[in-house]
């Protein structure tokens, strides 16, 4: 390619290019910033910019307004080249976007993972129109799916901490609950409420540094003026958590979700915490940036969350 001594960043924005454009298609300045969802003071001062930058008198200004010189008709044509190959292009990449992808990595916390994801994933796999992709999904605990997140491993996580890491962009997808539950033979069983004194020293076990649950329950305690003791059981799964209360005798703090079925069945047995709030949202995660891919962000939809997508090339406006 020919090297005119201009440098890269020297070149011609194509907002200018597009406000010529319209000015040309739509008979006036003002027709123009209508169309570009511009001011006209706006307009005006992009082609005084352009006429600066060509070194050409484009448009002849009168009292009663603004039209194209013959020069300026002429450029608007070239220019018209220009923005049209812009659209083909972000058109075409917008195919390629949409087109289903080889593989959708997922990365979700434990409780989203085995009570909501394979839901969203069915769903999304048995939606209509072309073949879904292949979808991996990460199990984590929800500190390790935002470090997948950010570090390009996975295309989107689902976590159920209270925070999200810098870099990072999130929706709620849904409202969740923290429940303290024994098992039915328990002396806590028929009790209508516990105090967060009782919870604390009732043979508490809980989930390992890192997990969204463990990190909910610390920051509700802290709200009321409390901490977990340092040497509790900490066991990694939901499932290992069950069964130290169900054979036991532990006490344990767990989503609503992973212990409906329990607590229906009467295997488990649901006991109020006085002054603890533990109340938390499930959230999509996704890296800050462009937004995510067509495939991710169905999925994201499917899930309830609605976080931007890439956008199509028809959506620009004047840049």
């Amino acid at each position: 390619m020919a090297d005119d001594g201009r440098a890269r960043g020297d070149r011609i924005p194509l907002s200018l290019l597009e406000l010529l454009v319209a000015t040309d298609s739509h008979g006036s300045i003002s027709g123009a910033a209508r169309a570009l969802g511009v001011s006209q003071p706006t307009a005006s001062a992009g082609l005084r910019r352009l006429e600066r930058r060509l070194g050409l008198d484009l448009l002849r200004r009168t009292t009663r307004g603004a039209r194209l010189t013959e020069t300026g008709r002429v450029t608007a044509a070239w220019a018209r080249e220009v923005v049209e190959a812009s659209d083909r292009f972000e058109e075409s990449v917008a195919v390629v976007g949409a087109a289903p992808q080889g593989r959708l990595r997922v990365a979700a916390s434990l409780t989203v993972a085995e009570y909501l994801a394979p839901r969203w994933l069915a769903t999304l796999a048995n939606s209509p129109g072309a073949p879904g992709p292949a979808v991996e999904l990460l199990v984590r605990n929800s500190r390790e799916v935002m470090d997948l997140v950010l570090a390009d491993a996975a295309d989107l996580g689902f976590v159920e901490s209270a925070t999200v890491r810098r870099g990072l962009r999130s929706r709620t997808v849904a409202p969740d609950e923290l429940v303290v539950v024994v098992a039915p033979g328990h002396r806590w069983a028929r009790r209508r409420s516990v105090d967060v004194a009782d919870l604390l020293a009732g043979g508490l076990v809980v989930r390992e540094t890192g997990s969204g649950t463990r990190e909910i329950l610390e920051q509700a305690l802290a709200a009321a003026g409390a901490q977990l003791p340092a040497d509790l059981p900490a066991l990694g799964s939901t499932a290992a958590l069950k069964t130290a209360v169900e054979h036991g005798g532990a006490v344990a703090v767990l989503s609503a979700l992973t212990v409906a079925d329990e607590i229906a069945r009467g295997t488990l047995v649901r006991v109020p915490v006085a002054g603890l709030d533990l109340t938390r949202r499930l959230r999509l995660v996704w890296k800050d940036g462009p937004g995510l891919s067509s495939v991710a962000g169905r999925l994201a939809a499917i899930a309830g969350a609605r976080p931007p997508s890439r956008p199509p090339a028809q959506a620009r406006t004047a840049r």
